[in-house]
C-alpha cells in the first residue's frame, strides 16, 4: 500500500492522479478534512482508503497492523501557509510528523519521500542545495529547514531511500481549496472573469512593476519527479525542483490575458507588511537533481498557464 499524506491537498491529489495512471490504485489517504471543500480533489481519484491524519499519526506510534502494508510514502501533509505565525502549530505539523514518518519508514525500511519547500532559502539569491543559502523568513520557512537538516544528520546511516524536494512555485489543478495561498495563475484567472482587470504589485526590491522574479512550475512535472523516484532506489538526500528558470509575475499574467484575449493589469502599492520579508526573485538551481538522472524537460510557462486555465475554464 502507498501512503499519500496530505492527499487531498494540492500536490498530494495530484501525486494519486498520477499514481492511478501508472495503474496503481492501493493508496491510503491520510489527511485532516477539517476543511471538507477538499473531498473535491479526493472525488476525481480512486483510493484504496482514507483516514484523518491524527488516527493515522496514533497508528504509527503504535506500530499497528496496519502499518506492514506501507510499502512507500508520499509525505505532502504539511501547514503550507507562510503567513501562519502559531509557531507551535507549525512545528508539530511540519517538523515533529515529519520526524515521526521519518522514524517509522526507517525502522521499516521504506522509501520516504517528503516535500520540502524553497523557502528555505528566504531572500537569498542563490538557490542551490546549500546551508549558506539557506536563511528562511518565516517559521513555515524555518520548519521545513529544521527537518531537511535532520534528515541531513540522519542520511549518512539511512537503511531505505529518502529524497526530500524543494518546491518552488507549484500551480495548477487542485488548489482551489489554498484560498489566498492560491497561485497568481489561480487569483490572475479570477480577477479577469470578475473585473477585466489583474492585480500586480508595484515595483520592489529594485524591480520594476511586475517584474518580480519567481521559478513558477506546473504541477504535473513536480508529479512527474515524484513518480520517478519510485523507479531510482539508489537516489537519496535532498533536491530543488523548480524549472530552473524564473519568470516574471507580468509573464504569468499576460499569458492569462493571451488565453483570454482580454484584460488589462493594473499595478497596486507593494504592501507595507511584506517589505522585507517577500521573496522578489526565485529560480531554482537544479544540477543536483540533473546529476542524479532527472532529464525530462520542464513545461514552458505559456504552456503550463494556457494547459491550466484549459482546466479552470472547463471546470
Amino acid at each position: 500500500m502507498i501512503v499519500v499524506t496530505g492527499g487531498a491537498g494540492f500536490i498530494g491529489s495530484q501525486i494519486i492522479s498520477g499514481l492511478n495512471k501508472l495503474g496503481r490504485e492501493n493508496v491510503l489517504v491520510v489527511d485532516d478534512l477539517s476543511d471538507g471543500k477538499k473531498f473535491e480533489n479526493l472525488k476525481v481519484n480512486k483510493i484504496a482508503d482514507y483516514i484523518d491524519k491524527t488516527d493515522f499519526r496514533r497508528l504509527i506510534e503504535k506500530r499497528d497492523q496496519l502499518c506492514d502494508k506501507i510499502e512507500l510514502i508520499f509525505h505532502q501533509g504539511a501547514c503550507s501557509t507562510t503567513t501562519e505565525w502559531d509557531g507551535q502549530y507549525m512545528m508539530d505539523n511540519n517538523y515533529t510528523y515529519s520526524k515521526e514518518l521519518l522514524h517509522f519508514a526507517q525502522e521499516k525500511s521504506v522509501p520516504f519521500f517528503y516535500a520540502s519547500s524553497a523557502a528555505v532559502y528566504g531572500i537569498n539569491t542563490q538557490f542551490s542545495e546549500a546551508p549558506e543559502n539557506e536563511s528562511p523568513i518565516n517559521v513555515y520557512g524555518y520548519s521545513k529547514l529544521l527537518f531537511d537538516n535532520y534528515v541531513r544528520a540522519m542520511l549518512p546511516n539511512i537503511k531505505s531511500q529518502v529524497v526530500g524536494l524543494r518546491y518552488f512555485n507549484v500551480f495548477g489543478p487542485g488548489e482551489a481549496h489554498k484560498k489566498s495561498m492560491a497561485s497568481v495563475a489561480y487569483h490572475f484567472n479570477n480577477q479577469l472573469k470578475e473585473t477585466g482587470e489583474l492585480k500586480l504589485f508595484e515595483g520592489s526590491d529594485g524591480y520594476a512593476d511586475g517584474e518580480q522574479l519567481r521559478d513558477f512550475i506546473y504541477v504535473a512535472d513536480v508529479v512527474d519527479v515524484n513518480l520517478w523516484l519510485m523507479d531510482k532506489p539508489d537516489v537519496t538526500g535532498i533536491f530543488n525542483v523548480g524549472t530552473g528558470k524564473s519568470n516574471s509575475f507580468n509573464a504569468v499574467a499576460n499569458a492569462v490575458i493571451n488565453w483570454h484575449g482580454k484584460g488589462k493589469i493594473n499595478y497596486i502599492a507593494f504592501p507595507e507588511t511584506l517589505k522585507d520579508s517577500y521573496q522578489s526573485f526565485t529560480e531554482a538551481n537544479i544540477d543536483k537533481l540533473r546529476s542524479a538522472g532527472y532529464q525530462q524537460k520542464f513545461t514552458s510557462l505559456e504552456e503550463s498557464v494556457h494547459s491550466y486555465l484549459d482546466f479552470l475554464n472547463s471546470n
